[in-house]
């Protein structure tokens, strides 16, 4: 417990970070990247899957094995498309919404897991903050 100021070290890299891909998968730069099981994968309707961020690059991992390549991937502040069906609201705004898959989030938190925070809406795009 501190008992006075301390000079904690901001790590300026840490918004870009490699991550192995799951064996034969593929992965679209700016998709919605999640974790199973710690091996990057393109978002998708799941639950227990972690946010890591927007990929940053194509990487295709067909025919490889678990961890054989990485994908670059920046967490941040994004654009993502709204589901139709389910779309994110007003009410949402800094509130979780959900992966539906690698381009696009939802309201519905049934069967999905977290995509992040909602910060608000731009051209019918949800502006979503991963962390």
């Amino acid at each position: 417990m501190l008992t006075a100021g301390r000079n904690t070290i901001e790590v300026t890299g840490g918004k870009r970070i490699d991550l192995p891909m799951k064996g034969n998968s593929k992965i679209y730069e700016g998709s919605l990247v999640v974790l199973e099981a710690g091996l990057a994968i393109p978002g998708k309707k799941a639950t227990a899957l972690t946010a890591a961020g927007r990929a940053e690059a194509f990487v295709d991992n067909t025919g490889g094995a678990d961890g054989a390549s990485t994908v670059p991937v920046k967490r941040g502040v994004f654009r993502f498309n709204n589901d139709t069906t389910n779309p994110v609201t007003s009410a949402e705004v800094m509130k979780n919404c959900y992966v539906f898959d690698d381009e696009t989030v939802t309201a519905l938190a049934t069967g999905a897991s977290i995509a992040g925070k909602v910060l608000g809406f731009e051209n019918d795009e949800v502006i979503v903050e991963i962390l």
